[in-house]
């Protein structure tokens, strides 16, 4: 089954264990995916390697059984021990030329950009698609860069004709202005990981982006 990329569905979710109300990656995980969601990111900054392994084995098994696309962030040995579907990079990892030397052809591999010159360097580069943001302010990840609001992704929507996926600080209340800028799929991370009902937060953001639309 090809893997499922950014424009063929609309959340992508992004796991983080310090924010899943000390639920179970398994439990967060099938909660998403028995929800519909399609696209599974791995992004797990603080863990040992032997551990990260072991939970994207897992994620690997059950995103097979919900015919959903498996990315691990940054960890590209990870990613080919597991058989994942893709590779999600930051600027400062390794060259896009060089983690396809590693992958292999069929392998998907995303990349963060944050302005114009980066988006068409990624394309550029071989990219099969391109992580927008960050949209709004986020304390989900560190080191990130400044928000860079919906300026980007306009200009991407105009000038992009390429998969990509609108992250940072999105959740259900600011979602519909997101929508209205272009995005068809949008990353969410506390908002989904951090609400006790995963399947009715899904319901909801999904239903303030189509009224957006």
């Amino acid at each position: 089954m090809p893997a499922v990329l950014p424009g063929e569905t609309d959340l992508y979710a992004v796991t983080d264990a310090r924010l899943s109300l000390g639920r179970p990656l398994a439990v967060v995980a099938e909660g998403l995916l028995n929800a519909g969601v399609r696209i599974l990111q791995y992004r797990e900054k603080k863990l040992k390697a032997g551990q990260m392994l072991e939970e994207c084995r897992l994620l690997r098994e059950l995103t097979r059984r919900a015919k959903a696309c498996f990315i691990v962030n940054d960890h590209i040995d990870i990613a080919l021990l597991t058989e994942a579907d893709g590779v999600h990079i930051g600027q400062e990892d390794l060259p896009i030329a060089d983690v396809r030397r590693l992958v292999g052809p069929k392998m998907l591999i995303g990349l963060s950009t944050h302005s114009p010159d980066q988006a068409r360097a990624a394309q550029a580069a071989g990219a099969d698609y391109i992580g927008v943001g960050p949209i709004f302010a986020t304390q989900t990840k560190e080191d990130v860069v400044a928000p860079v609001g919906c300026d980007y992704l306009d200009w991407v929507t105009r000038n992009m004709d390429m998969p990509f996926v609108a992250i940072g600080g999105i959740k259900e209340n600011n979602i519909a202005e997101v929508t209205r800028h272009g995005a068809r799929c949008c990353a969410l991370v506390s908002e989904l990981l951090g609400a006790r009902d995963i399947a009715a937060k899904v319901k909801a953001v999904r239903a303030a982006m189509k009224a957006a639309v």
